[in-house]
């Protein structure tokens, strides 16, 4: 075979490689895309993800009762509709309505909204539509409801309020939370450990050992990180499923990228920039400080926001130290500090769910973070350049 047979099939090969890692990933993304965008919808994107349940007083209109034909309850100053498995739903409602004015048992303001679904009225249940839809319309079952309503005009009364869920806020939430608490943990550490293993440790073993362990750490699964961060921080350190735990685990995660990142970085920063810093009598500490990171902040800058993606796409570290509660945490640790990310959310529904749509509208949630990440990161990369050559 001569060699130009020999490099035809070489080049076959090539962009038979190229072009099959393009089309994974072009079928992987339209996959995801045409599996989760009839999932994007604004309650999905502005919603909580489990119902509320509130309680809470309204004083309702004085007035005649009933209903018009368009389902405006005058009583309410809101118009109605059927919510056949929890009751009645709000769908408008008046710029003067009582509701607006609703006091939850705390004694504060707790305006409801449309969407909204009313579920009892005083020591009255209201009934869905499918207990009684066989023996009356829907028509029958709104005057139904009005009427009792009616029954109370010009009073104040006691009322449950169901506001619907199906919303991914509480996962973006804690996904910010965590993204903003790992870096300022692990971004700090892994940047002076750098400076000391470039600027200041001595060439010899125990500089060979520290790169060896840092490798190492890069290629441990984060499965065994999750299962360390479940033993020491949530059961040692007692501080239970929470953002926290999730956090300090993470970050031992995220050091041996940052660190690598950082210390590669430092290394082309030309050594003339330190010896006319230390030739002009400023101290290793200064030409640290003032000559060698301002030139390094693009590199470093990269690796900080590279490791967003990590923390952003992280499942199995999480699953076992921040918890699967769809809640937004209201601590670091603690009995209300668990939360789920974007990812576990997109795990659990999948697992115990078998909810296809909502997991890949959550994944197309997650592709835009990532690729807004990395645009983000080549666009203030370029700038801080552009800067430092002018």
């Amino acid at each position: 075979m001569d060699r130009r047979k020999k490099d035809g099939i070489a080049n076959f090969f090539i962009y038979a490689s190229a072009g099959i890692t393009v089309f994974l990933l072009v079928f992987i993304i339209l996959f995801i895309v045409i599996k989760g965008l009839p999932g994007i919808t604004i309650d999905f994107l502005t919603r909580n993800y489990e119902d509320k349940t509130t309680y809470v007083n309204i004083q309702l209109n004085k007035g005649e009762g009933g209903i018009g034909e368009d389902g405006y309850l005058p009583v309410l100053g809101a118009y109605i509709t059927v919510n056949e498995q929890k009751g009645i739903a709000l769908t408008k409602i008046d710029k003067d309505s009582p509701v607006k004015e609703a006091v939850d048992g705390l004694g504060e303001v707790y305006a409801l909204k449309n969407k909204d679904t009313l579920t009892k009225i005083e020591d009255t249940a209201i009934d869905s539509y499918e207990k009684v839809k066989d023996s009356m319309t829907q028509e029958e079952y709104l005057k139904n409801i009005a009427e009792i309503f009616s029954e109370y005009a010009g009073q104040s009364v006691k009322i449950k309020v169901v506001r619907p869920g199906g919303g991914i806020v509480p996962m973006v939430v804690t996904t910010f939370y965590m993204i903003v608490l790992s870096l300022l943990i692990a971004a700090p550490v892994s940047i002076l450990a750098a400076i000391y293993l470039n600027e200041y440790a001595v060439k010899g073993k125990l500089l060979n050992i520290i790169h060896f362990a840092i490798k190492n750490l890069a290629g441990i699964p984060s499965i065994i990180y999750g299962l360390f961060g479940s033993l020491f921080f949530v059961q040692i350190l007692k501080m239970q499923y929470s953002l926290l735990s999730g956090a300090m685990t993470i970050s031992i995660i995220l050091l041996p990228t940052i660190i690598t990142t950082t210390e590669e970085t430092l290394k082309t920063i030309p050594n003339t920039y330190r010896e006319s810093s230390l030739g002009l009598g400023a101290t290793k500490l200064q030409t640290i400080t003032k000559v060698i990171l301002p030139s390094a902040v693009p590199g470093i800058l990269v690796a900080v926001l590279l490791s967003v993606g990590r923390i952003v796409g992280e499942s199995a570290a999480l699953l076992l130290t921040a918890g699967t509660v769809a809640q937004i945490p209201k601590a670091l640790f603690g009995n209300s500090a668990s939360g789920a990310t974007l990812t576990i959310k997109a795990y659990t529904l999948m697992k115990e769910e078998n909810d296809l749509t909502t997991a890949c509208a959550i994944g197309i949630i997650l592709l835009i973070i990532i690729i807004g990440i990395n645009i983000s990161s080549k666009l203030i990369t370029k700038k801080l350049l552009q800067k430092k050559g002018a």
